[in-house]
């Protein structure tokens, strides 16, 4: 059983590198839809146990105050990084997520990159540049989950 936490900044590429997972049969989980994030923006925690306790592979994409609760329970801590610029082109101009457009939200995110970004990348077991393609990505992760199986 093996269980990947991909980490990083709004616009890596999270929500894309996940799709591509799922397409290729994993069980996907992003934590920025269906419920996973509480009002205060922290993961259910209950839930996030409940998922990482059950069998089988799963890959689980997020950004939050007290994922640090669940690194244990993941094989692998992927951080999916790219430039501030890239980070906040990508923001700008998604149509699948309204964080990042105003001024406000990329200064946010310039913040998170210098605050956030490297207390993550501390903990990762993996850092990935998600400028390249996804295929690759998606092919790197499958490599984490076959190795830790």
């Amino acid at each position: 059983m093996a269980r990947v936490l991909v980490t990083g900044m709004s616009g890596a590429g999270k929500s894309t590198l996940l799709d591509e997972l799922s397409r290729r049969g994993y069980q996907a989980v992003d934590t920025d839809y269906d419920g996973w994030t509480l009002p205060d923006g922290t993961w259910d925690e209950p839930r996030m146990a409940a998922l990482l306790a059950g069998r089988g592979e799963v890959v689980v994409s997020g950004t939050v105050e007290n994922q640090g609760r669940f690194y244990d329970r993941f094989e692998h801590v992927v951080l999916l990084s790219a430039p501030l610029t890239v980070l906040l082109d990508r923001t700008a101009r998604r149509s699948n997520n309204p964080y990042g457009k105003t001024a406000e939200q990329a200064a946010e995110i310039e913040r998170y990159v210098d605050e956030v970004e490297p207390l993550l990348r501390r903990v990762a077991t993996a850092e990935l540049d998600g400028r390249r393609p996804v295929e690759e990505l998606a092919e790197i992760v499958e490599q984490l989950l076959a190795a830790t199986s």
